[in-house]
């Protein structure tokens, strides 16, 4: 039994002296101000092993001026990294740098606490000599890569733009359609001004050309006069011709007659027997088509046609049909050309998700509402009594919370105040909050954060984890953190958020303080706004 507890006690003390160890260590320890302080974190690591130190602008109350490189040591089959930070403070004073997280796997090892000292510059205002102070010096901002996604955009609404262009010209465009003519001579007379711009037997198709010419004929006799042109020969054309003459009265001489016949004759040469004539004999057989078909016409009685109601409101409705028909282009032109856009953001949009990655889409491009915070002009200021000095990226509003005490809380309470940005219903929030009690009491810690966790579960949070550790701010001064995830239920959205919360408590004889930072668990952006607020963090004592 004994060897057996001593084997766990054996394996228990190699597991521990097997996980990553973070040492620290700093080049001086008191400097002048503005002076570089050089922080060094070691750790070392197997082959396997994913390091991530953490990239802040402040080490609690000292600024980070300088990340330097990751220096790589290998020792076998191990490795061991090293990195570089250069801190300053522009203020004399003694301060801390915090116990910093290095994720090695995943998981946070943290290192040391170190005090430094910044020591004031004496200076001899007798021996030195004095400079007038210089202007303030403008900065040039980088402009970033946000001017690529504007000048895509801009592309793309260009190119949505002639699109639009190109459908309202293809449509306004009138389409091939079958000419309809009002009477049989007005579609001759086209046709034969048709065929002499083809300039057919100039280019020497004589048969194709008389071939025309004679359908051209043949067609409006049997129109206007209504007997089988096209179906008879010659000879029973103009048979038929004079036996309708007689029958409807039509006033046609015997010239006018014969002169259609020549041409007919002509033409049946020309197309049978290959006979090629000459160029004003052409042009007469033109001039006898057409003076025959002027001819025929005015031998037709005229039948005047009187414009009733009926013909005006066809005319009506035509130009109804014309004003619905543009109607319905423009909504075409508009649909197409939105569908076109919008096709073409999407696919570049999956373009940019594909190549760089959803974290990269959302980032940059959809927009993260934490990342606008990290980067952001944050404030540092002084919140409640007793005091409570911490960095934040935006201003925190006070609040009247001691409406939501219990009685028996708010009758040992002199004066609470409360000061927020965003609410436990939403992605992020900060709280911080201050109390000074009526009488000295002593604090328990552990059941203060028990306390307030309850009071958050009545707000709607629901399977909380907690842990709890010391914490120690920059003056030394020792308090409470209890963090760990949550999920909180939104009534009002139907939905529930996994959340990331870090609670810190400081007790003191007549008051407390609390910090509460709260974001979505897979947040970065929201762990980084965290680590910097709370390293930030200096306390008064409650007077």
């Amino acid at each position: 039994m004994k060897s057996k507890f001593a084997l766990f006690l054996f394996l228990l003390s190699m597991a521990l002296w097997a996980q990553p160890k973070v040492t620290t260590s700093v080049n001086v320890t008191k400097n002048k101000i503005g002076a570089e302080f050089k922080l060094t974190l070691k750790t070392d690591v197997d082959t396997l092993s994913k390091v991530k130190f953490p990239e802040a602008k402040n080490f609690g109350a000292l600024e980070v001026i300088q990340s330097y490189k990751i220096d790589t040591v290998k020792n076998g089959a191990r490795y061991e990294l090293i990195k570089k930070y250069g801190l300053t403070q522009f203020d004399s004073g003694k301060y801390v740098i915090p116990r910093i997280p290095v994720l090695i796997n995943g998981k946070p090892s943290f290192s040391d606490s170190i005090k430094v000292e910044v020591n004031n510059v004496k200076v001899d205002t007798l021996k030195q000599k004095m400079y007038d102070i210089k202007d303030i010096a403008i900065v040039d901002k980088p402009l970033g890569s946000w001017w690529i996604y504007l000048l895509i955009l801009i592309a793309i609404g260009v190119i949505g733009f002639f699109i639009y262009k190109f459908i309202k010209k293809r449509q306004s465009q009138p389409k091939v359609e079958e000419i309809v003519f009002k009477s049989p001579i007005e579609k001759a007379t086209t046709l034969l001004q048709q065929l002499e711009g083809k300039e057919l037997w100039q280019k020497g198709e004589i048969k194709h050309y008389y071939s025309e010419l004679t359908d051209i004929a043949r067609n409006y006799i049997e129109e206007e006069i209504h007997i089988p042109a096209m179906e008879s020969t010659t000879s029973e054309l103009i048979e038929g011709l004079r036996k309708a003459a007689k029958q409807k009265k039509l006033k046609l001489s015997n010239e006018t007659v014969e002169n259609l016949e020549k041409v007919l004759k002509q033409a049946d040469l020309v197309k049978f027997a290959k006979v090629k004539p000459l160029d004003f004999e052409i042009e007469e057989d033109k001039k006898r088509i057409s003076s025959s078909i002027v001819t025929i016409h005015k031998s037709i009685p005229e039948i005047v046609e009187e414009d009733d109601e009926l013909t005006q409101w066809n005319e009506q409705q035509k130009e109804l049909a014309r004003l619905q028909k543009l109607k319905k282009q423009k909504r075409v032109r508009i649909i197409t050309t939105i569908g076109i856009v919008m096709g073409m953001l999407l696919i570049f949009v999956l373009g940019v998700a594909y190549f760089k990655g959803t974290e990269y889409l959302r980032d940059n491009i959809l927009g993260h509402p934490t990342k606008d915070l990290v980067e952001g002009e944050w404030v540092y200021s002084e919140y409640g009594n007793p005091g409570v000095k911490v960095e934040t990226p935006k201003v925190l509003k006070r609040i009247d919370a001691e409406k939501m005490l219990p009685k028996d809380a708010a009758a040992i309470i002199k004066e609470m105040q409360t000061f927020v940005y965003g609410s436990i219903l939403e992605d992020f929030s900060i709280t911080v909050s201050t109390v000074t009690y009526k009488q000295p009491m002593k604090m328990d810690l552990d059941k203060t954060a028990e306390n307030y966790l309850n009071l958050m579960e009545s707000q709607g949070a629901q399977n909380i984890i907690v842990k709890t550790e010391d914490f120690d701010t920059q003056q030394g001064i020792t308090g409470k953190k209890a963090y760990g995830t949550m999920t909180v239920l939104n009534k009002i959205k139907g939905k529930s958020t996994k959340m990331y919360y870090e609670l810190l408590l400081f007790g003191q004889d007549d008051g407390l303080q609390e910090i509460l930072v709260m974001h979505r668990e897979e947040d970065k952006y929201g762990q980084q706004i965290a680590e910097r607020m709370l390293n930030s963090v200096e306390l008064q004592t409650a007077k």
